[in-house]
């Protein structure tokens, strides 16, 4: 983003050559922004409370409530105070409301969903979720299902790769790390959902946008 943080993006209904273009701009977010305001394309900030992406910046707020269409606000993988934030901000700032499992194996896929009442085709379900109609379904995400699906990534890696077998006893140790990534990932969410939703505390404060359009300031072709 502008601010030098990095954000994941979900766009969706795209065709191959749209998704070649978009790899080219995955680097230059307002570049990017313009180019799927162009294309008309639905696209969401995902996990925007998650410390997996590395730092958050007050200005990624303001960006995402002048021109993003649609937040990520029930996650699988997110804790359930993650996800709760995330749609208090979606709300507050008129967003749609989006959600997925966000799964990297099967015990998980399909913990979240999204549904769009009424829809019936890919057409409908897509005006649907830029009608803001969507409803999302499922489960949150937690310490045991990230501890389990790591587990089974490892376990995996074992299964393809032999040869690291030879670092298996290594595998003893993800319950801790990923038990210090959720501790992390609580008091980022709980420090940024204080600053931009308003909780109380004393980081909360208003958030302004400063950004410029993006046709301004976009140099691709």
């Amino acid at each position: 983003m502008p601010t030098g943080t990095t954000v994941h993006i979900g766009v969706f209904d795209l065709t191959e050559r749209q998704h070649i273009e978009i790899q080219r701009r995955r680097d230059d977010f307002v570049c990017l922004l313009a180019y799927l305001t162009e294309r008309r394309l639905l696209f969401s900030v995902n996990h925007i409370f998650s410390s997996l992406t590395g730092r958050r910046a007050l200005d990624d707020f303001a960006w995402v409530e002048r021109y993003v269409p649609a937040l990520e606000t029930h996650s699988g993988q997110m804790p359930a105070f993650h996800n709760r934030q995330a749609a208090q901000l979606a709300r507050r700032l008129g967003k749609a409301g989006l959600g997925g499992s966000d799964s990297h194996v099967l015990p998980s896929l399909g913990a979240v969903y999204t549904e769009v009442p009424g829809a019936r085709n890919k057409e409908e379900f897509l005006a649907g979720l830029m009608a803001n109609l969507a409803r999302t379904c499922g489960t949150s995400g937690g310490y045991f299902r990230i501890t389990r699906d790591v587990l089974c990534i490892t376990a995996k890696m074992f299964q393809e790769r032999p040869w690291t077998l030879l670092f298996s006893p290594i595998a003893l140790l993800v319950p801790v790390v990923t038990l210090v990534t959720f501790l992390d990932e609580a008091l980022f969410a709980r420090h940024w959902s204080t600053r931009v939703n308003g909780l109380p505390g004393p980081c909360a404060e208003s958030m302004e946008p400063r950004v410029s359009r993006p046709a301004e300031v976009c140099a691709w072709p």
